[in-house]
């Protein structure tokens, strides 16, 4: 009896103790506010280097720097490197030198906040090449596009980019009330993937939100996309399910497409799409809203009724940008999926670079967290016809890095 009560005292005590060792977390519109001690930290000059986990060691070079909230990178066929700003600019960079004029002829967008704030909208979002414009010179990107003086949704340009200039600007898709990030990818069939956000309606067939599409280059829907002439279902859509679809990536070698999908706290994902299937949200998750609760038991970590994610996150690393490597500058990296991060546990000025080694069943072996000491957020990793690979840090004083390596070929 005496032994009971002195479990139950110490019970009480130490409930009380963890009560009083908990900071008191500020909440704002559902989620918490997060500590300021080490975003905003100036990027060195450069260049770094790094040894990594496969004994291969890198050098990491700013090749450009105060460029403001760099987005999306996309290259030409001849090097030139295209990117978006998110505060609604189109940039290039010829010979790794940053053309001080942005490219003009670009549509209005609306742009707002601090990135990563609280209620932040991007302007200019995600860009691609199209995978002729050899011939036809068309870009894609989507953006913010204002609708009246208040309201705003997601929407897709193409354009025919000549010179520093865009012509023939037309948007292919309008978002119906859309709003969040919104990537692109195109396959080697010229097919167009629009990941969408606004995780609200992702169970909704009827509704864009929070699900893929897959058109055709001028915006039509194929023929053969899985929901086409079902009944209750957008032709447009291609999975569903999806909460913040932060990346898309096609792989070089089977053509099968990935998304990053940023996860509520913790269980963010890199999904494999297949035609049709649901991803679960805002059912399940291998994460948590911030005030609760779970989507999923613990004890069902397979999505049991859902398409299960390859690789997730938890903590979360925010994903953002993704891209598999295929060159030969980086030898012991090949064929491994590299995922931005734009911050880590929570904590704004813990950005991160993760390398993912998979197998032949796309099963995670092992990652590796880089450029964790730089203390930027990373938003976005494409392989550069060179090899190498690029960076966009998501700073009010961006930047674009080169990783190479640490002794140039």
């Amino acid at each position: 009896m005496r032994c009971a009560i002195r479990l139950a005292s110490m019970s009480v005590l130490l409930a009380a103790l963890s009560v009083q060792a908990q900071q008191k977390v500020p909440f704002a519109n559902g989620v918490p506010v997060a500590p300021t001690g080490l975003p905003d930290q100036v990027l060195p000059a450069g260049p770094f280097n790094y040894r990594t986990g496969e004994g291969q060691d890198i050098r990491v070079t700013v090749l450009a720097r105060d460029v403001e909230y760099p987005y999306s990178l996309a290259f030409l066929p001849n090097g030139d490197l295209l990117f978006t700003e998110r505060t609604g600019r189109l940039r290039i960079m010829r010979k790794g030198v940053l053309d001080p004029n942005p490219v003009t002829g670009g549509p209005a967008s609306k742009y707002a906040g601090k990135s990563g704030g609280l209620g932040a909208t991007h302007g200019y979002m995600s860009l691609i090449v199209h995978r002729d414009f050899a011939q036809n010179h068309l870009i894609y990107f989507s953006y913010t596009r204002p609708v009246d003086a208040t309201h705003t949704t997601a929407a897709v340009a193409r354009a025919r980019l000549e010179g520093n200039t865009l012509q023939d600007v037309k948007d292919i898709f309008v978002g119906d009330n859309l709003h969040g990030a919104v990537s692109l990818a195109m396959t080697p069939d010229n097919l167009l993937w629009i990941a969408t956000g606004d995780n609200a309606p992702a169970q909704d067939p009827q509704s864009l939100g929070g699900k893929v599409l897959r058109l055709k280059d001028d915006g039509s829907v194929p023929a053969d996309n899985p929901f086409v002439g079902k009944a209750g279902y957008r032709p447009e859509i291609y999975t569903l399910g999806h909460r913040s679809s932060m990346g898309l990536t096609v792989h070089p070698v089977t053509g099968q497409v990935f998304l990053a999908e940023m996860g509520p706290n913790g269980g963010d994902e890199i999904n494999l799409l297949k035609p049709g299937r649901n991803y679960g949200w805002p059912l399940v998750s291998l994460g948590r809203t911030y005030p609760g609760p779970w989507q999923a038991k613990v004890s069902e970590p397979t999505h049991a009724g859902f398409e299960p994610p390859i690789v997730y996150w938890t903590p979360s690393i925010s994903v953002s940008g993704l891209t598999f490597y295929t060159g030969d500058a980086l030898p012991k990296w090949k064929g491994d999926l590299f995922v931005g991060g734009v911050r880590y546990g929570e904590v704004p000025g813990t950005g991160r670079l993760d390398r993912v080694l998979l197998n032949d069943n796309l099963e995670e072996l092992r990652r590796e967290s880089l450029l964790t000491d730089l203390h930027q957020r990373i938003r976005d990793v494409k392989q550069g016809p060179d090899g190498l690979l690029y960076v966009a840090t998501d700073e009010p004083k961006g930047a674009i890095l080169r990783i190479g390596p640490a002794t140039p070929r």
